[in-house]
């Protein structure tokens, strides 16, 4: 439900290879994380742009490589698996990316080469196809540049237009002087070329300049100075080219991102109560009159059916909300909750969590491996881990599953139709039967056989004058001593 994602077209277009650029080594991020693997709305960033690649059905897709190339070969396999890798020499530059990717062309091949960034991973495939059809609606044009115009456009370089409106040059800022500086079009870092102008102009790169890199701007340069004809055609939204190489540009995309998918719910007939403090990941799915309240995020795979409430303050990871259900102020990791069941506020959702319909797990309950049958209830307090519960038992406030024993996870299995006392111990392995009773402050050792009670309370021992005998002086004392019991 993103205007960043679009359906894969069914017929390869036999005339285009697309260049994506990944081997650049992301200092700014300071981390040891690559760049291009950090999260953005549930996928590392490179895989948006491989996403888009993939939707817009080139005959190659070619992927340069340098910086941990390992780490994102491994996942360009996995997103993109019929891209060829490419990997980048000593010599710098995005020319010098472009010019061995174009190497690596079949030699048959002979139509037009769109060169994108890994790091721009907003820009999706219904632009960059209104963009292709631009560069290929004349044909004595050999390279068409993509523009935007942003609110700020310290840093980047300039499109400047002849007096008719057409392309004139590319400058850089730090090259420009204050007339070009003022203006508002910036080249957005986005080609497409026809390949046999991009092959000829990219054997005349050069590293003569202060960084000793080859650019690839470099290349439009050279073609106007032969006479070759460049367009420049603008985005329609300036934020699609947004490019990320810190923190901050991370957080900027992925906030913009988020919105794009939180209204794009909204329009699909999900309520989000509160936007802002609603984050969305682009694999979850949201059924028809869905409510998000603030504070929740819907993370990886998770889905939500028809007229759940979630939140709020509640986070779900790859979870299964069924049918009317609430989840409130809830973290939850790989859970199914069933249809009309209830969970929280407060409750700590582990792998494994199962709840049935109609179900209920309550205030400050932690699950883990835990299979609660329809109907069946944890209310509040309570621990329950690597354990089945019946159908509409009720597991006591304050129930701890004791399932460790220092060296294994054991099971306990509680029957359906099950009452148990408040703050009780169920030592697994341990089996309850159907329609028992335990109670209350029961340490449960050994099986319960069906509609068995299970007690193991001491006999209570009071020490009449205990405390004005062993604490003279204190308050409770002298309370003690005033009292008429």
């Amino acid at each position: 439900m993103c205007e960043s994602t679009v359906e894969r077209t069914t017929v390869t277009d036999s005339r285009l290879a697309i260049i994506v650029l990944a081997a650049g080594q992301g200092t700014r991020m300071k981390s040891s994380l690559p760049k291009l693997m950090h999260p953005l709305a549930g996928l590392p960033i490179i895989s948006h742009v491989l996403a888009t690649a993939r939707a817009l059905d080139a005959a190659h897709v070619i992927t340069v490589l340098r910086h941990e190339r390992e780490r994102l070969a491994e996942l360009v396999a996995l997103d993109l698996p019929e891209s060829l890798l490419v990997d980048q020499d000593e010599i710098p530059g995005t020319g010098r990316a472009v010019e061995q990717a174009v190497a690596a062309l079949p030699a048959d091949f002979d139509g037009d080469v769109l060169v994108i960034s890994g790091d721009v991973p907003l820009l999706n495939a219904a632009t960059l196809a209104n963009f292709i059809e631009a560069h290929r609606e004349r044909a004595e044009v050999s390279a068409t540049v993509l523009s935007a115009f942003p609110t700020d456009v310290t840093g980047y370089g300039r499109i400047i237009r002849s007096d008719d409106g057409g392309f004139d040059r590319i400058v850089e800022h730090k090259d420009a002087n204050d007339d070009e500086r003022v203006v508002d079009e910036i080249n957005a870092g986005v080609y497409i070329f026809g390949l046999s102008e991009l092959r000829d102009q990219l054997a005349r790169l050069t590293t003569d300049n202060v960084q000793g890199e080859k650019y690839l701007t470099d290349v439009i340069g050279l073609l106007r100075a032969a006479g070759s004809e460049v367009r420049a055609v603008p985005v329609a939204d300036a934020w699609l080219v947004a490019g990320i190489n810190d923190r901050a540009q991370l957080s900027d995309t992925a906030a913009k991102l988020n919105a794009v998918i939180v209204r794009g719910w909204q329009l699909a007939g999900v309520t989000v109560q509160d936007p802002a403090t609603t984050w969305i990941d682009l694999k979850a799915t949201l059924a028809n009159d869905v409510t998000l309240l603030p504070g929740t995020q819907i993370l990886g795979s998770t889905t939500v059916a028809t007229g759940a409430i979630v939140g709020p303050d509640t986070t779900l990871l790859d979870c299964e909300i069924g049918e009317g259900a609430t989840v409130k102020r809830t973290d939850g990791t790989l859970a199914v909750i069933g249809a009309g069941a209830t969970v929280g506020p407060f409750a700590y959702l582990r792998p494994g969590t199962w709840l049935g319909a109609d179900g209920k797990i309550g205030t400050f309950v932690e699950t883990k491996n835990a299979v609660i049958g329809e109907g069946s209830k944890v209310p509040h307090l309570s621990y329950v881990g690597d354990a089945t519960v019946g159908v509409h038992s009720n597991i006591g406030a304050g129930t701890i599953f004791a399932n460790y024993d220092g060296v294994t996870k054991n099971p306990s299995v509680i029957g359906s139709h099950v009452r148990t006392g408040s703050h009780n111990v169920f030592v697994a392995p341990i089996r309850i039967g159907d329609g028992a009773y335990t109670g209350a402050g029961t340490v449960v050792r050994k099986d319960v056989q069906a509609g068995a009670l299970a007690i193991n309370v001491a006999p209570q021992r009071n020490m009449v004058g205990w405390v004005e005998t062993n604490r003279p002086g204190t308050d409770a004392a002298t309370a003690a001593s005033q009292s008429g019991d």
